[in-house]
């Protein structure tokens, strides 16, 4: 079982995307004792009827009753609205995000990539948007089940104009802790925008390759050939963010390699994305940090090519599956 704080968050979230990372943080949120109001699409009659399961190496458990919607229309306004989808729904966003918004509301950008936070603040305002760079391996499983396989912390900083750093305030503070309760780890940061070069280290080798060469973290990881060219891309992703103001030190692509070594074998979320037809989140992960090294002058050819390869296996997957 897991041990949690008995006391409660006066602030309500609404998850937009009840998937393996929304799912997860929600229902473990809601655990703690939060209201939390989920947006689902295809699993909303399962989830309303028998909630959700979380199967966790911290220790499983289910939410047999869970405030569940298939519309963003049905629910309230929220104190913090946790934005969870797949960047290749970001296009929902000027639909879904204004009747969940009020003028006190958060909104929290769980997503992964680069500049996805200046997508959001052209629709609420810069002043409402937090990033949130989460390390965690979590699948769907089943409707309204979720298996988490390992970590799960989240680092949060505030967004502001061109990512410029900035001081840790009280809502950022107020809004860990709540995560805290839940148990869930979380690190707060001046810089968002280092935060999110550093995911990128890992994002960019491991959620591409997993495409290209139809493999897992372990069976890349056991690979001489390929760990070598994953540290290779880990290179450049630390040439781009250098570029582009940010260091990142040698002893970081380091510590991202150990981690991936020891993960349990892992599935990333691009592959299962490839292996269920379903667009890729490529613009958000690769095409964006690609265009700021570029307008950097940073010449990052191997990130370019996985790229290109992306493209052209997203486009012909997408057709197949249709």
């Amino acid at each position: 079982m897991v041990l949690l704080n008995t006391s409660k968050s006066n602030r309500s979230y609404a998850i937009l995307g009840t998937g393996a990372l929304g799912g997860f943080y929600g229902a473990r949120l809601q655990q703690s004792g939060t209201e939390v109001h989920f947006l689902l699409r295809s699993d909303y009659q399962h989830v309303r009827h028998h909630g959700l399961t979380i199967d966790s190496v911290q220790g499983d458990f289910k939410l047999p009753q869970v405030n569940a919607y298939a519309s963003v229309e049905q629910m309230p306004p929220c104190d913090v609205v946790v934005i969870a989808l797949k960047t290749t729904q970001n296009h929902l966003l000027p639909q879904l995000l204004p009747p969940l918004v009020g003028e006190n509301s958060t909104v929290l950008v769980l997503q992964n990539g680069l500049g996805v936070e200046a997508e959001v603040a052209q629709i609420v305002g810069p002043e409402k948007v937090m990033g949130g760079l989460c390390f965690i391996c979590s699948n769907k499983v089943g409707p309204g089940h979720i298996h988490h396989l390992d970590y799960g912390a989240i680092v949060l900083g505030q967004y502001s104009a061109n990512y410029q750093p900035c001081s840790i305030t009280q809502r950022m503070a107020d809004i860990a802790e709540d995560f805290r309760q839940a148990n869930i780890p979380i690190e707060l940061t001046e810089d968002l925008f280092l935060a999110r070069w550093q995911k990128l280290v890992w994002n960019i080798p491991f959620n591409g390759l997993s495409v290209v060469l139809d493999a897992t973290t372990e069976e890349m990881m056991a690979n001489p050939a390929v760990q070598s060219l994953a540290e290779q891309l880990m290179r450049e992703v630390q040439i781009a963010a250098g570029a582009c103001g940010r260091s990142l030190p040698d002893s970081y692509v380091q510590k991202m390699l150990d981690h991936t070594a020891k993960m349990k074998p892992y599935r990333t979320s691009m592959k299962i994305d490839y292996d269920e037809h379903r667009p890729l989140e490529i613009k958000a992960i690769f095409g964006n940090p690609l265009d700021s090294a570029q307008q950097a002058g940073a010449k990052i050819p191997q990130v370019e090519m996985l790229y290109q390869q992306l493209q052209f296996l997203d486009a012909r997957n997408r057709s197949v599956g249709v």
